[in-house]
């Protein structure tokens, strides 16, 4: 359940009721557990109750993420470019790590959802107050891709990979190549066991976990500020 019975019962259902209930499901069981059925059945409501509200399942998907990104900071008035442009960042960080489903449902969307636009317009503000061009900055936010949002698309990450059944393959457990595939790729397998990974700080699967995004951010940040106070231009 995902609320009370009794409040269940006090609280009529509203979009925003809606789309809290479907995050909670979603957390709790996963993004593929998702379905309007199952979803009215946690808000002990007949399915079509939920169309006067959402008109399917996509658009219950765009509200989602909507909801998992109002939970991103605001910007940090006073702070200069680069403190504001990281901490909102690990903030939206955070805020995947809470929803983990989150950044591939972002990822697999056809357009962007209204929070996650507004989210990106305040971004590029942010750029822009700090004394970036827009030429710089248009550069910029290619450059960060997904890591913006929280997220990057780890190079060898298989959540995206779909099997026969239409869900993604289990996750692979961390370890050393095998023998055979390290002979043949030693460059690979020598990084593969350089340094270890906390799984608990990974958003999604892969080796995304948070020193290596940090490492990454940190990196394009001090890039960006290098480029601009050189004036640079495309």
């Amino acid at each position: 359940m995902v609320e009370p019975v009794e409040t269940l019962r006090r609280t009529p259902l509203s979009r925003d009721r809606i789309l809290r209930a479907a995050v909670a499901l979603a957390d709790e069981a996963g993004i593929e557990s998702l379905s309007m059925r199952n979803l009215a059945k946690d808000l002990q409501v007949v399915p079509m109750a939920l169309y006067k509200h959402v008109a399917n399942k996509d658009e219950l998907l765009d509200g989602m993420i909507d909801v998992v990104v109002a939970e991103i900071d605001p910007p940090t008035v006073g702070a200069d470019w680069k403190q504001a442009v990281r901490q909102r960042i690990l903030s939206a960080r955070q805020a995947l790590r809470r929803h983990p489903w989150a950044p591939l449902a972002i990822d697999t969307r056809n357009m962007a959802t209204p929070a996650v636009l507004a989210y990106l317009d305040s971004m590029v503000g942010t750029f822009r107050a700090g004394g970036l061009s827009a030429d710089l900055t248009h550069h910029v936010m290619h450059a960060m891709g997904s890591r913006i949002l929280g997220f990057s698309q780890e190079l060898f990450d298989d959540s995206r990979r779909v099997g026969r059944s239409g869900a993604p393959p289990e996750p692979a457990p961390s370890a050393a190549l095998p023998p055979e595939v390290a002979a043949r790729f030693p460059h690979l397998a020598e990084i593969a066991t350089a340094a270890s990974h906390d799984d608990g700080s990974v958003v999604g699967q892969g080796c995304d976990d948070q020193f290596e995004f940090e490492f990454a951010l940190d990196l394009l940040l001090d890039g960006i500020e290098r480029l601009h106070r050189q004036g640079w231009t495309s």
